[in-house]
């Protein structure tokens, strides 16, 4: 069965449209509810969602369709993602929504599914669920006497602080430390700086006033900017910059320097390491993770596991193997002793605990490696399969060739865009630069003339 709704990540696309309109989530709460409703307890489903205007316009839609299904709903308000991931879980519901586009700009929306283990659905689950959404559901409706209720969860926000802040280690403190905390006026904007300052940092608060229409706008960790510029004039040790839904980290030392994923996977794998707390003896990342971070775990005796872009599957992949840390380069970080998903606040937490155990500066405990020169860019086009062009596979190899074995050459279709993705790292920057341009070049080329006869 073809894909209709579901993507790499649950649903997403611009609000009030087909894909995205009230009808389509009151289906999604439909089918879902239909799908997840088994044996005769009492079912519940948590719902979230960050700060989007149509937050308030595909919330009571879904709320619809649940408790039609006869599934009871207990509503939160704006909280992270990974806080509905672990609401899931500890309250023991059968099902759990998060209303988010994540990094998207506000005119976007999306809708992410968690089961009852706090983890998303499988793909077969989602084709189930889009496999119900196209059949008439009239008949299956929960009777009158069996339709489920609506309730808000007033103390959400309090469970979730509490669980972040377990993750810090026992009987440290930030105390003295001055961190910028961006929340891209996002769905962390209570809890985030809250967790940080019950922890003694001084806390400077960025992107927390959301109106509806300025989520990810200018701020937050795709556009991190604003933080570098405010960690600067504030004079901060740290620097941490959240997406929408709070699934992403982007940090910064106290130069404004940017510190990425890979980073990130670097520093709490050398960490847990020496603590004994790593699990399968290296970390899950993807294949755009930059080949520096495989060479430094290499020389701390571990290995590095890569999968297809996307966070879902790096947590497919610790749970097939049994390793605890897993992230991508853009700040997705899943650290399974914590959480079954992304969570861009107790990642943070993590690396603060070392710069506070080895009492160093960010900019010294941040660096573990130094990545090998990386460029990606896109490429769009309008049809097609340019891939699989004679000319694009014929440069694909000479490029290849001419990094040898000193670097990476990826090539790949974007999940949610009409994009090709072009990516190269080598020792050599000069040469990235050339070979991806020159790939750019062919595929721009296959993608509005005909191909050439083999």
């Amino acid at each position: 069965m073809t894909r209709k709704y579901f993507g790499t990540d649950g649903i997403r696309g611009r609000a009030n449209t087909e894909k995205m309109s009230p009808e389509t989530a009151l289906r999604v709460g439909l089918a879902a509810g239909l799908q997840f409703v088994r044996g005769n307890h009492r079912h519940k489903v948590i719902i979230g969602k960050d700060t989007r205007l149509s937050g308030y316009m595909l919330e009571p839609a879904l709320v619809a369709g649940f408790t039609s299904a006869g599934m009871d709903v207990m509503l939160v308000g704006p909280m992270p993602t990974p806080a509905i991931a672990m609401l899931t879980r500890s309250m023991r519901a059968d099902l759990g929504v998060m209303i988010s586009a994540s990094h998207n700009a506000f005119e976007d929306n999306g809708i992410k599914l968690f089961g009852p283990d706090g983890f998303k659905l499988s793909d077969e689950t989602e084709l189930e669920i889009e496999r119900l959404m196209q059949t008439d559901l009239s008949a299956r409706l929960a009777a009158p006497t069996k339709l489920g209720r609506a309730r808000r969860l007033e103390d959400a926000a309090g469970r979730y602080i509490e669980s972040a802040k377990a993750s810090f280690p026992r009987g440290l403190t930030l105390d003295g430390l001055r961190i910028v905390i961006d929340c891209a006026h996002g769905a962390a904007y209570r809890v985030a700086p809250t967790v940080l300052a019950e922890l003694g940092a001084d806390v400077i608060r960025v992107g927390v006033a959301p109106d509806g229409f300025n989520i990810n706008k200018a701020c937050g960790s795709t556009n991190p900017e604003r933080l570098c510029s405010e960690v600067l004039s504030q004079g901060a040790d740290f620097g941490i910059a959240l997406d929408g839904d709070a699934d992403r980290v982007i940090l910064a030392d106290q130069h404004g320097k940017l510190i990425d994923g890979d980073q990130v996977l670097a520093l709490i794998a050398q960490s847990w390491a020496a603590d004994g707390r790593l699990r399968g003896g290296g970390v899950v990342a993807t294949v755009m993770s930059n080949l520096g971070l495989e060479r430094f775990l290499q020389g701390q005796g571990l290995k590095l596991d890569r999968t297809q872009v996307g966070d879902r599957y790096v947590v497919e992949h610790m749970r097939e193997t049994g390793m605890n840390v897993g992230g991508e380069q853009s700040g997705h970080m899943v650290l399974s002793d914590f959480a079954t998903t992304g969570d861009g606040l107790v990642a943070s937490l993590q690396v603060l605990a070392t710069i506070m155990t080895e009492g160093r500066p960010a900019s010294e405990v941040c660096r573990r490696f130094d990545p090998l020169p990386q460029l990606l860019k896109n490429v769009r086009y309008a049809g097609g399969q340019p891939l699989a062009d004679p000319r694009v596979k014929e440069a694909v190899r000479n490029a290849e060739a001419r990094l040898g074995q000193t670097g990476r050459l990826l090539l790949r279709k974007s999940g949610t865009e009409r994009l090709i993705r072009v990516m190269a790292e080598a020792e050599d920057e000069a040469l990235v630069a050339s070979l991806v341009d020159e790939l750019c070049a062919v595929i721009e080329s296959a993608a509005i003339l005909p191909a050439a006869a083999d």
